[in-house]
């Protein structure tokens, strides 16, 4: 699996987003590969979070301003003059599109539109990666891994909102970028773990926020399975195919999954146990019996495109995963100030593992 460092070498890239948890680490690894990289945002959501403790800001063009704000989107585009575009700005949480379904369907819908409506305008894009979701599949709960070509669908809000946001992409593609210097693909992953991840109702920041407070740990699903990932394993494959998309265009355009092996697709009991006994302290946890919103239990990915054509395929196991997510936390609390250095350590071990 090759990333190239001299392709990457100035090159332009604008990622929507970079101040969350992934785009957070997608500007670090392209800034270490030599990217002039922009950025478009909102501020961070949570504190602490990656974006300021990494000192993201000081290594890109930062603007912060809302995906849906159309207008102010155009502007930067035009003004930074991207030649590759990551689309990652979203509203990325299940509970909170029950809370707020507008909320997460003007952002991840039409902040989408917004995005591939503004690149008609833009000269020099010549790749984009739209990044959506596994949870875009219409989801059976079946022992079977989605292909790129299975229907689209989604129980709840946020899930239907990245299966609208494919189908955004593809019309776009289809409609107006057919003969076009510019590819557009999506990307779908999810269940990404790594340091630096400090989002509400999600299983690994709810661990640490709740054992740093020595309070036990509560777990609404232990027996869902998810397709566990280090955050680098889909950041390698959105960057992979942003150069092939750049090389050779519309062969690599299109809808792209990118999982783990079967071995890393385990419960939520078997995560939690696992960083508990990597945190130590008394680490707890207990399912709570409140009642909570529909969640999917069972949900896998077939990579097998990816891994032919691309090709990329999954480097750390789930022991790996979580080994290097716990030593990023406790960087973080024990030397605040060795993160960033954690951080690019971290980048150049996945490298030099997945070769």
């Amino acid at each position: 699996m090759g990333i190239s460092k001299t392709f990457w070498k100035n090159k332009t890239v604008l990622i929507t987003g970079h101040t969350g948890f992934k785009g957070s680490w997608l500007a670090i690894w392209l800034n270490q590969l030599g990217a002039a990289v922009h950025g478009y945002a909102l501020k961070p959501l949570t504190q602490p979070n990656m974006f300021t403790a990494a000192g993201v800001g000081k290594i890109l063009k930062s603007n912060i301003s809302d995906i849906r704000d159309y207008n102010k989107l155009l502007a930067v585009m035009k003004k930074c003059r991207p030649q590759i575009v990551f689309h990652l700005a979203a509203q990325p949480l299940v509970r909170q599109s029950y809370k707020d379904p507008l909320e997460t369907y003007q952002t991840n819908i039409l902040g989408t539109a917004n995005v591939l409506q503004a690149l008609r305008y833009v000269k020099n894009v010549k790749a984009v990666v739209v990044i959506t979701s596994d949870k875009c599949y219409e989801n059976k709960e079946s022992n079977y891994a989605y292909k790129e070509t299975d229907p689209l669908g989604g129980y709840d809000p946020y899930s239907s909102s990245k299966a609208c946001a494919e189908i955004v992409t593809a019309a776009y593609r289809n409609s107006f970028f057919t003969d076009s210097d510019t590819a557009i693909a999506s990307a779908r992953a999810g269940n990404v773990i790594g340091g630096g991840d400090w989002a509400t109702d999600r299983l690994v920041p709810d661990c640490i926020k709740a054992w740093l407070k020595n309070k036990t740990v509560e777990i609404r699903y232990p027996h869902a399975i998810r397709p566990w990932q280090h955050v680098l394993e889909p950041l390698a494959g959105y960057i992979i195919l942003a150069e092939k998309l750049y090389r050779y265009g519309d062969k690599f355009a299109g809808a792209w999954n990118f999982g783990p092996e079967n071995k890393n697709i385990k419960n939520v009991a078997f995560l939690v146990d696992s960083i508990a006994k990597l945190w130590g302290k008394k680490a707890k946890w207990k399912k709570t019996g409140d009642k909570h919103p529909h969640e999917a239990i069972l949900l896998k990915l077939n990579c097998s495109v990816a891994k032919a054509r691309l090709p990329w395929r999954p480097c750390w196991n789930i022991e790996k995963t979580l080994e290097k997510t716990i030593q990023c936390y406790k960087t973080y609390l024990e030397h605040p100030e060795k993160i960033t250095a954690t951080i690019i350590e971290q980048i150049n071990q996945y490298t030099k593992d997945s070769k």
